[in-house]
């Protein structure tokens, strides 16, 4: 359900997340995400304090009342109880918690640092979580190649296209939804708009030409209601996020991977995954094609196969070591 902060956020949150808008160039979607954490957060508050009814629902906590002297009172334990509350109550992973605290992190230390409305910032020595650390999942190269070979149907062009570009270009299920027809350009280029309207260009490699050359043969054109969109559904619309999704997890269905916790992100990882391990890609350059922001976040597919582990057991110079046999040796 979309949300809009426009609508019902009090105005000394409002104005953070202007800030986060139209300062920090952050997306509408990030900018909603933020909101969504520090209404959890405000809610909790009101329950914890009694300034909500017990018998009201905590999604149906409003926050339109909170002000500047409710936020002075906040504490680090407040916080704390907070973390514990998500955990226990909530259940929320570690990544979630990681997040809402870094939500709540930076809205304090806006009011603190940049509006100067507090005399501490109560909850800068909040730790953050410490995430799970686990090895992306993704689709071998056999399984990429039988992925690709299941596409059919009366929309196979358009389907093949969207996952040639997945596995190849590693591209965000939300960029691929975002992508003009006007952003293919004629040097074998695409124009990409990642997190936060950054843009980044990605090389279109052979397989990627030939797939969108094909697409572009049976495209839509008449009646197509975004005549800018690349991908058009069967509606003649932009094909949406979850319209692509749905896509995907049918194919990924036809060959027996739904039910292994695959998805549109993990054909992303499939692309980096297969770049570094196959194409021997320097993670440098991994971090432009995917557009991350810090070069810690591409090193989790700097992680290594089976296949490159036993390779360096074998190079080991000792590998072909043998005891000496002492057992027939005289005394």
């Amino acid at each position: 359900m979309a949300v809009s902060f426009r609508d019902e956020a009090p105005q000394i949150i409002k104005e953070y997340l202007y800030y986060l808008q139209t300062i920090r160039g952050k997306s509408q979607k990030t900018v909603d995400e933020y909101y969504i954490d520090l209404r959890t957060f405000f809610r909790y508050v009101k329950l914890n304090r009694g300034l909500a009814s017990a018998d009201t629902e905590f999604d149906k906590i409003k926050i339109d009342d909170v002000n500047l002297e409710l936020i002075k009172t906040i504490t680090l334990n407040d916080a704390y109880e907070y973390m514990d509350y998500l955990m226990r109550q909530r259940n929320n992973q570690s990544a979630s918690r990681a997040r809402k605290c870094s939500s709540l992190k930076g809205y304090f230390n806006y009011l603190f640092t940049k509006k100067h409305l507090l005399d501490k910032n109560p909850i800068a020595e909040l730790e953050v979580p410490k995430k799970k650390k686990s090895l992306p999942k993704y689709l071998t190269f056999e399984q990429s190649i039988e992925l690709l070979n299941a596409i059919e149907g009366p929309y196979k062009e358009r389907d093949y296209a969207i996952i040639t570009l997945f596995l190849n270009c590693g591209l965000r299920v939300s960029e691929m939804a975002g992508l003009n027809f006007s952003d293919i350009r004629t040097d074998n280029t695409i124009r990409v708009v990642g997190k936060g309207n950054k843009e980044r260009v990605i090389y279109l490699n052979s397989a990627c030409i030939s797939a969108i050359n094909d697409y572009k043969k049976v495209r839509p054109v008449d009646g197509v209601k975004d005549k800018n969109a690349l991908f058009i559904s069967r509606n003649h619309q932009r094909m949406s996020v979850k319209t692509i999704q749905a896509m995907v997890y049918k194919y990924l269905e036809k060959i027996g991977l739904n039910a292994q916790g695959y998805s549109c992100h993990k054909l992303r990882h499939t692309a980096a995954t297969l770049m570094y391990q196959h194409g021997g890609v320097d993670v440098r350059v991994l971090k432009e094609v995917l557009g991350h922001e810090n070069l810690s976040t591409t090193e989790i597919y700097t992680h290594l196969s089976s296949e490159q582990m036993k390779n360096a057991a074998d190079k080991n110079p000792l590998s072909n070591f043998t005891k000496k046999d002492t057992t027939n040796t005289k005394q």
